[in-house]
């Protein structure tokens, strides 16, 4: 069995790879050829374990990823077995996969939620994930200027981003960035909605990443209500975790606008219907996402007779 790090995972695996692969999976899943677990946490001394997995047959993949959460930071682990004869493939390092899926997804979904002539993107939070879905989405579609809300980011960011995406980086505040924005991102981890809902512009897709327990929040219950379509990563979990939905109000999560990106990206449920509507990305981070890139990442070391660790 081999180990994969990240710099190998870094070197192997391309942003529009890891699309491409989390479609596939995606679309496998839609069509009732893979199975999902849901994140489990333990916790005890201040020191949290989780994990959750996924079976891709399609892919011939199957695996688990376990992660530690201690003084909110993470720790991420794959382990990815064959789904042909059940033997273990490999471990990975997995804050690459992480970083790479989470912002894939977002990427995935917006090319079915998100206006394809988007200019302006509105970015809350400007850590790991931020910064990641900054680039997918600047090569995703045309942007011309990003906007930054973090008090917290170092005073270079925007810089960097700017070197990073191609794109006019500025730093600003909640009310403005949202302000005529075409895409808003929210990686935080807020425990409270971070802009008005009733400041979201018609056509806006929102992308919301970066809370996953029921008591965060990035979204009120205004941007709820005026969405038209509500894409989750996968309800059963999204549901549970997304305080975002879990904490919603009467009336913002009507049936008929709810969906799973995999029943979208494989045309059972429609994505954007008009160029009017104001859309909603909702994600957690599942299993399907994980193991998929593990997946990917195994087949692309292996096959370029790349020298990974002995595990």
């Amino acid at each position: 069995m081999l180990h994969i790090t990240d710099s190998m995972i870094d070197a192997a695996v391309a942003p529009a790879d890891a699309q491409q692969a989390l479609l596939e999976a995606l679309r496998s899943f839609g069509a009732g050829r893979g199975a999902m677990q849901e994140r489990i946490r333990t916790e005890a001394g201040g020191v949290k374990v989780s994990t959750m997995g996924a079976v891709l047959p399609d892919q011939g993949f199957a695996g688990a990823k376990v992660y530690t959460t201690i003084k909110g930071q993470f720790d991420f682990v794959i382990l990815l077995f064959s789904a042909e004869s059940g033997r273990p493939l490999a471990s990975l390092e997995a804050n690459a996969i992480t970083r790479l899926r989470t912002a894939a997804c977002s990427v995935i979904a917006a090319r079915r939620l998100a206006r394809p002539d988007s200019r302006r993107l509105a970015l809350f939070g400007a850590g790991v994930q931020g910064q990641a879905h900054a680039m997918q989405f600047s090569r995703a579609f045309p942007l011309e200027e990003i906007r930054v809300v973090d008090p917290y980011a170092p005073a270079d960011v925007a810089a960097r981003l700017e070197a990073d995406c191609g794109v006019r980086v500025r730093m600003t505040d909640a009310a403005a960035a949202v302000d005529n924005a075409d895409i808003v991102v929210t990686a935080s981890r807020s425990t409270q909605p971070l802009f008005d809902g009733a400041a979201l512009a018609p056509g806006t897709f929102v992308a919301a990443i970066g809370s996953s327990l029921p008591g965060t929040r990035e979204l009120d219950d205004t941007a709820l209500r005026r969405a038209s379509r509500i894409v989750m990563d996968w309800s059963p979990q999204t549901l549970r975790e997304a305080g975002d939905l879990a904490q919603a109000g009467p009336g913002c999560l009507a049936p008929d606008k709810m969906a799973d990106l995999a029943e979208v990206v494989s045309g059972l449920k429609p994505g954007r219907a008009g160029a009017e509507e104001i859309t909603i990305y909702k994600a957690v981070g599942v299993g399907l996402q994980d193991v998929a890139l593990a997946g990917l990442a195994w087949q692309r070391i292996t096959a370029n007779g790349q020298e990974a660790v002995a595990a």
